[in-house]
Order: C-alpha cells, then sequence, then structure tokens
C-alpha cells in the first residue's frame, strides 16, 4: 500500500485483521485481494475488540462478587479465547528456538515444531503470571478496559513497523507470504496503536510509548542475530512482550 486506504479498502483491512488475529465469530468477507501487508495497520483494531472481551468479563465477574484476582484470570482467559492463543504460541516457539537453538537453521527448524520445550512453556507460564498479575492490580472495571485497550492496541500497533524493518528470516511461511509491508503502513499501523495509550495517562503514555520502543529494538536485534529476520512467530512474541509492558506500566499509572 502507497497511501491511505480508501474507505472500502479500510474496511476490507479491518475485516482481514479481524479474522486473522481474533476468533471471534464472524460473517464472511469479500476482501477483493487485501492481503495482509496491506492491512496490517488495522491490526491495532483487532487488539480493541479484544481487550472488549477481556473487560466485559471482568466486569461481570466483579458484578457478581468476584475478587480482583479470580476476575482478572477470566478476563485473561477471555482475550486467549477471542485469539486463539495466537501470540501465545510464536511466544513459546521463539522462546524454544533461541533458547534451545545452536545455529539460524536449528533454531527456525525448532520453531516450526509444535512441540512445546521447556523454555516455551517457561516464557507461556511468566507471561500468564505477569499479565494476571498486572490486572490484579487495578480494582475497578473501568481501569481494567483502559489498561486492555492500551496492551491490545499498542502491542499489535507494532506489528507492521516490525514486518517493515526487518527482512523475512524465511522464503516460505506465513511472515513470508504475507508480503511487504509499506512506510505508510508501518507508520499507520503505529499511530493507531498509540493513540489509546492516552487512556493511561499523558505520563503513563509517555512511559509505555519509551518502554515499547526499547522492547521493539532489542527484539529486532535479537531476531536479526538469532534467525536473520522475522516470522510469524517472532512477531506473535513482539505483541506478547509490548502487551506485558503496558500492562506493566498500567498497574503504576492507573492504581
Amino acid at each position: 500500500m502507497t497511501s491511505v486506504p480508501s474507505p472500502r479498502q479500510a474496511f476490507d483491512d479491518v475485516a482481514l485483521c479481524l479474522v486473522f488475529f481474533t476468533r471471534l465469530p464472524l460473517p464472511v468477507f469479500d476482501l477483493r485481494g487485501r492481503s495482509l501487508a496491506d492491512a496490517i495497520w488495522a491490526a491495532p483494531v483487532a487488539g480493541l475488540a479484544v481487550a472488549v472481551a477481556g473487560a466485559v468479563v471482568y466486569a461481570a465477574g466483579v458484578q457478581v462478587g468476584l475478587a480482583p484476582g479470580p476476575a482478572a484470570a477470566l478476563a485473561l482467559a477471555a482475550t486467549l479465547l477471542a485469539t486463539g492463543c495466537l501470540h501465545e504460541d510464536g511466544l513459546s516457539d521463539v522462546a524454544d528456538g533461541f533458547g534451545g537453538g545452536k545455529t539460524r537453521d536449528k533454531r527456525l527448524e525448532i520453531m516450526r515444531d509444535s512441540r512445546i520445550g521447556a523454555y516455551g512453556a517457561a516464557a507461556l507460564g511468566l507471561s500468564m503470571l505477569i499479565r494476571w498479575s498486572a490486572l490484579s492490580q487495578l480494582v475497578n472495571p473501568t481501569g481494567v478496559l483502559f489498561a486492555l485497550i492500551a496492551a491490545h492496541a499498542a502491542s499489535r500497533g507494532l506489528l507492521g513497523a516490525f514486518m517493515h524493518l526487518a527482512p523475512a528470516a524465511r522464503s516460505d511461511g506465513l511472515s513470508a507470504g504475507a508480503g511487504t509491508v509499506s512506510t505508510q503502513t508501518a507508520v499507520l499501523g503505529a499511530v493507531l496503536g498509540a493513540i489509546p495509550l492516552l487512556t493511561l495517562g499523558l505520563g503513563g503514555a509517555f512511559a509505555a510509548l519509551i518502554l515499547l520502543a526499547l522492547v521493539f529494538s532489542a527484539l529486532r536485534a535479537l531476531c536479526l542475530n538469532q534467525i536473520g529476520g522475522h516470522t510469524g512467530d517472532t512477531i506473535g512474541a513482539l505483541q506478547q512482550l509490548g502487551e506485558i509492558t503496558v500492562l506493566l506500566v498500567a498497574s503504576i499509572s492507573l492504581s
């Protein structure tokens, strides 16, 4: 994409991202040949849908008398169901590949293995624990809503820029088949993802932006060093790290 999408293209891109990034029950869309690389700017919109699902479950849990801890666990479970654990799968694969592979080819081979190893299990456990503990600090359903919106939108706003700034590590696979992300698409997605950070307040938004930039740069450098670029799994890992980062900031700024 070389320009801002038309209204018709924008609708198609949002629909494509909802279909690709969530498991929500949706009608069948005619996407008219739009590719994921074209549509990736709309990934934060899919994040908003996931965030709302989690926030609604949290509010319902509190309404019936649940304490913040169990309500946060149910909210997290709702987000996992909404995405089909798509990004968690990427995080575990990256942890296994980077942790257990001694060469580039071996790392990529491990990342394609559907089985989960010790590194992957540890990464998933830590991801779940950190996200749950951060949400548990936010006893107000409105605070949980703001935190989830910021975390799920901002973390997905990074994806297009990551695909744009790091080459595909494989000549085949999901990420390589997605196409090339243009500068305009990457910037648009990053901006759309950043705007919801304002729900954390100006200080929280600024802190989250700085930390997200550091996480983005560190993971990009690690991926280039370990496998020579990005894969679908590394994109999933980036989303998870971004979500964790924003939720930690929210646990401070919204408490």
